[in-house]
């Protein structure tokens, strides 16, 4: 418990500082890299959320879940297009992450879709959001507002 509040307040102080570090869980065994997100229209609209969820350990981990005070409807969503070009979107429900591998939610692809949002996102700003496991574990990670055209964690 311990290390795990020790990995959270330093990527905290981290981030607030404007480093990139990963961040851990409390098992050691799950890395959040880049995350991200961009500005919205107004709160009319979803909002989504960007990053690289690794895991370092020797045994498969699942996502279960999101929360976050920014969103009523925070869910795992893919997109998905077919032989004749059409994109849609769907929850993806669980995501289940082989050891030594990492999932990339990303725009085109898996993401964090924030449905309902409770106020604006605002570039320059950012909020948290808690990634839960099926183990019952939960992380947490401070998420940058980018641009409304930002392409990546880097913009």
């Amino acid at each position: 418990m311990k290390k795990w509040i020790y990995a959270n307040a330093l990527a905290t102080l981290l981030t607030v500082a404007g480093l990139s570090v990963p961040v851990m869980a409390g098992s050691e065994d799950v890395v959040l890299e880049d995350a991200w997100s961009r500005a919205s229209i107004g709160v009319n609209r979803p909002g989504a959320a960007y990053m690289t969820v690794r895991n370092t350990g020797d045994e498969a981990v699942t996502l279960t879940g999101l929360a976050t005070p920014l969103a009523m409807m925070p869910e795992i969503h893919e997109t998905t297009t077919n032989a004749e070009g059409v994109s849609s979107m769907a929850p993806a429900g669980e995501i289940t992450i082989a050891p030594r591998e990492s999932v990339a939610l990303e725009p085109g692809g898996l993401h964090a879709m924030l449905m309902r949002l409770q106020e604006p996102m605002r570039e320059g700003e950012s909020f948290p959001l808690t990634l839960m496991f099926s183990d019952g574990g939960e992380l947490t990670v401070e998420v940058p507002i980018l641009g409304i055209a930002a392409r990546g964690p880097e913009d």
